[in-house]
């Protein structure tokens, strides 16, 4: 049997560039007689192009081999700061790094920071020559941008392999071989398991790997299959400016940090995201700017612990106080100093456009500082809106859970941001049948979410990933129908609670950003408000409050006063008042 050929694509090692990575390049073998051949299996297209393949091949094995190189990829690398352009490595030419109008089709599963990370993906692959398009028959390559949160997000994915099987034998029969990869979370977590069970993969690229997609879809062409999926300790993607694909979109994603260094026991993403770095402020206010200046009236704030943003990229931010923690709340980390922080960055941002609605997510408690919570209150164009994740109601799940903090300082936390935002919306997070959580837990948390009324919530059974800290030390010991019966409980509760919550909007005047036509009616738009609320109200001429005499119809975009005559637990409806602006609005809306 032929041993799999492994080559580790080590740049900063060899000085090849900037982008440290680890790639496997492993050729697809041939059964024939129930044995393996050593040479990659062409299709009847792919003849043609033996001799180049063979070129190729040939380079590729006078380069360094896996184990040369294996110490290396035990730990993130960094990049060198000095370097700016890229070199191709020596086994490939520049030419060959092109995409030649390759059709590339994409598709995002999970959480925001995967929005985000499709736009800066086809950014890269747009550099290169490669067209996007949205009908998937005509795809050249396919690549999902993956989440491994959960058991059920990754069976999602296996379940559309399947299901992209019978298009990728098909196109074999038709024309040139469809490529297929498998980019972000579960690329990072799986490895080398994606490709032994799903042959059909032929490109993993990581989190921090897209820069490398040109690279690896190359090597794809050659028949190999290729992977990327070392963590970065530095990689922002800063100067990578995310390309927006919807020419309708009023708001848009900005990536400000990646990675987690809170290592809560149930969670993965420190393993698939990496460890906590921040994008430097100024590339941060120059993508803003230019959102600004394409129109769009939102932008969210991004990252795995949004509120935790440090720059250090400049000696001189080193000097900056440290802010405190949220009272009663600890880290799993040493405390860390210097660096431009959150505050600073909202700050800044806040005062691009004042008609640009800012929003962040998804911040931990431990976070919010007063100089954040005041700076919320003061600027009309930052949201009253805060996401903030519980997880669970019980001071002793929290601790087997390594959140930093208990109950009774969460609900402390509650009442000093509604002190400090009078009408602030708050949403959260919470995971049920958690290792070890008993009955009496529960109902603490059933118990928060009666107390605290939320406006929106995000709620989960326990899913158990390896490689986490209760994955090692703790024992998944709820029994899948009591997790279950256990959610449906906390969904119950939280839609009573979030109905009356929302219910105390009725009658208020707010503001809304129009998004569109409402999807369960041609006859009414969508927008949501200050608190992220969806909102619903019928599609009629309106008087513009900033040009008397003006009837107009709301448009994507415009800033419209909606008067709330109903109220749900996910949505609101009212009557439209009058188009207006952001900063003419705050005469004239009601708390919500």
């Amino acid at each position: 049997m032929h041993h799999l050929q492994c080559i580790l694509h080590a740049q900063r090692c060899l000085g090849w560039g900037p982008l440290a990575s680890v790639s496997w390049l492993l050729p697809r073998t041939c059964r024939a007689h129930s044995s393996f051949s050593g040479t990659a299996c062409p299709s009847p297209e792919g003849r043609q192009e033996d001799g180049a393949r063979k070129d190729f091949s040939s380079r590729l094995a006078t380069g360094p081999s896996f184990q040369h190189f294996l110490r290396s990829a035990s730990a993130p690398q960094e990049k060198p700061a000095s370097a700016d352009v890229e070199d191709p490595p020596p086994y490939l030419t520049v030419d060959e790094l092109l995409g030649r109008q390759r059709k590339v089709y994409l598709e995002t599963y999970g959480c925001q920071m995967n929005v985000n990370d499709t736009e800066i993906a086809w950014s890269i692959l747009q550099k290169s020559g490669y067209l996007r398009t949205s009908n998937l028959q005509e795809a050249d390559v396919i690549l999902l941008v993956t989440c491994s949160i959960r058991e059920k997000a990754e069976q999602t994915i296996w379940n559309r392999l399947h299901q992209l099987k019978a298009l990728k034998t098909k196109r074999l029969r038709s024309r040139g071989p469809l490529k297929i990869g498998i980019l972000g979370c579960m690329a990072e977590r799986l490895k080398e398991e994606i490709l032994n069970r799903e042959k059909m993969v032929d490109i993993l690229a990581g989190p921090d790997a897209y820069r490398d997609l040109p690279r690896l879809l190359t090597v794809a062409e050659s028949g190999q299959q290729a992977a990327n999926v070392l963590l970065s300790l530095d990689e922002t993607y800063a100067d990578v400016m995310p390309v927006q694909t919807s020419p309708s979109a009023t708001s848009a994603f900005v990536s400000i940090m990646r990675g987690c260094d809170n290592m809560c026991s149930y969670c993965i993403v420190p393993f698939t995201r990496g460890r906590e770095r921040s994008r430097p402020v100024a590339s941060i206010l120059e993508e803003v700017r230019k959102l600004s200046e394409q129109g769009l009236k939102e932008v969210t704030l991004l990252g795995q612990n949004v509120n935790s943003y440090r720059d250090n990229s400049e000696v001189q931010f080193n000097n900056a106080v440290s802010t405190n923690l949220s009272r009663g709340f600890s880290t799993n980390y040493k405390t860390k100093q210097g660096g431009l922080r959150f505050a600073h960055l909202l700050d800044q941002v806040s005062r691009i456009d004042p008609e640009m609605r800012i929003r962040f997510t998804s911040p931990h408690p431990k976070d919010f500082p007063d100089e954040v919570l005041q700076l919320i209150h003061e600027r009309d164009n930052i949201c009253k809106q805060i996401h903030l994740p519980a997880q669970s109601g019980s001071s002793r799940v929290l601790e087997a859970m390594r959140r930093g903090y208990s109950r009774e300082a969460y609900v402390e936390l509650i009442h000093h941001i509604r002190e400090s935002i009078p009408g602030v919306s708050l949403s959260s997070d919470f995971i049920a049948g958690f290792c070890g959580e008993t009955e009496e837990d529960h109902l603490q948390t059933v118990s928060l979410l009666r107390e605290v009324q939320y406006n929106m919530g995000f709620l989960f059974a326990y899913s158990m990933r390896q490689k986490t800290r209760a994955y090692h030390r703790l024992k998944d010991d709820v029994l899948e129908e009591v997790k279950l019966r256990r959610l449906e409980e906390l969904i119950t509760v939280f839609r009573e609670e979030a109905t009356k919550a929302n219910k105390t909007s009725v009658g208020c005047t707010q503001l809304v950003l129009v998004e569109g036509v409402s999807k369960r009616s041609a006859t009414e738009l969508c927008g949501r408000n200050d608190g992220n609320l969806k909102v619903i109200f019928p599609d009629v001429e309106m008087e513009d409050a900033t040009d008397s005499g003006l009837r107009v119809r709301a448009q994507p975009g415009d800033y419209v006063l909606v008067k709330i005559t109903s109220a749900s637990s996910q949505t609101l409806r009212g009557h439209v008042l009058c188009r207006t602006t952001l900063k003419d609005s705050s005469a004239h809306c009601s708390p919500e």
